[in-house]
């Protein structure tokens, strides 16, 4: 029986205020209008992102379906929808493509104007929710909400992919994958035979390792406090990994010893303040660039020495990779398919969806 053009009701994790777990609901979700898209979720991966809405240290309304990496199959679309059909697999896009505005238009840049990452509005472009639980509206989340069985977005913020791809391992495409991987090839452009140097080694660092190893890097040094990551960042193209907390020096001062002065690429996959400065001073002074990954806390300053600049570095930082999404999610999907980076050594655990604030204490404390 069709469920196109009716309410659908079913299962998800609403997070009513920060610092709660969050909460499995019975709740309903409305049928798609003009230009939108109702998407049957199959797999949703647990992002750091997430996490930080439930910390409060990025800003959201609430109460609100979080969740922005993930991939499903198209249950109905609204008028006017060109570019999906029911039955088509799908990814949501967290960083929309409405190819018309100036970003759209400019050849390297991806954030799109319509996106929900600067002002979060917690809703879909119309200004309205599409779910309700115990009578009231929840948010939506960068106009993806993944952690629901059913979600509505925004055509622009869909890609249909290849029909045969395994959900549960391209929903990685989503988020940390293509924004780790595009960090390193599309965003730093790291060379081959060059140095670099990763900061953190969650999914989305070893994602920057991936694409260092792609691009030809000779040398890949990784860093983190969790000697336990060590293994899956060598398995991945590390070529050596150091730890800070086993010297009595900055890490900088370490990382400039190692390779005469400074890597020539680094990247901060953390979010925090210190390592972002830590990684910037870590590239050589005169022609090392830094790539900010990690999302850092909302309304905090960093201060930096405009020396570091004026000498030659390179200080940059993107969301998603750089990538346009619409065009080329598909394709890195495509790639997938053809082996040519690998997404399962980033899927450390496989969990039920009720299960979900278990997934949340694995990365916290992590495990993941």
């Amino acid at each position: 029986m069709s469920t196109a053009g009716k309410v659908i009701k079913c299962k998800a994790a609403v997070l009513w205020e920060t610092h709660k777990p969050f909460s499995i609901e019975d709740i309903e979700v409305a049928p798609p209008k003009a230009h939108e898209v109702r998407i049957k979720m199959v797999a949703t991966g647990v992002c750091r992102s997430d996490d930080h809405v439930v910390s409060g240290s990025m800003v959201s309304p609430f109460p609100v379906v979080v969740g922005h990496e993930g991939a499903g199959i198209v249950e109905s679309v609204g008028e006017g929808v060109t570019s999906v059909k029911p039955g088509d697999k799908v990814i949501p896009l967290f960083s929309p493509q409405c190819g018309k505005c100036r970003v759209c238009k400019h050849p390297e840049n991806n954030l799109c104007i319509k996106n929900d990452l600067i002002k979060p509005r917690g809703t879909l472009l119309d200004g309205t929710c599409r779910f309700t639980c115990r009578g009231k509206p929840i948010h939506n989340f960068l106009g993806t909400s993944t952690f629901s069985q059913y979600t509505v977005v925004d055509e622009i913020a869909v890609a249909k992919i290849d029909g045969a791809s395994p959900l549960e391992k391209v929903c990685l495409i989503g988020c940390g994958f293509t924004t780790g991987y595009g960090s390193a090839v599309k965003v730093a452009k790291v060379t081959p035979g060059s140095s670099c140097a990763v900061f953190g080694l969650g999914g989305v660092g070893l994602s920057v390792v991936i694409g260092c190893k792609t691009a030809g890097a000779s040398r890949i040094i990784a860093v983190d406090i969790n000697k336990d990551k060590f293994a899956k960042a060598k398995e991945l193209g590390a070529t050596e990994c150091i730890n800070p907390l086993d010297y009595n020096k900055p890490i900088e001062e370490v990382l400039q010893e190692m390779t005469d002065g400074g890597v020539d690429f680094s990247f901060e996959v953390i979010g925090r303040l210190d390592t972002m400065n830590s990684a910037l001073v870590s590239c050589h002074a005169a022609c090392g660039v830094s790539v900010i990954v990690g999302v850092p806390p909302n309304a905090k300053n960093l201060s930096v020495n405009p020396m570091l600049l004026l000498l030659g570095r390179t200080w940059k930082g993107a969301i998603f990779g750089g990538y346009k999404s619409k065009d080329e999610v598909p394709r890195l999907v495509t790639d997938f398919m053809a082996e040519k980076f690998p997404l399962e050594p980033l899927i450390t655990h496989v969990l039920p969806f009720e299960e979900i604030n278990e997934g949340f204490d694995l990365l916290r404390t992590g495990k993941s």
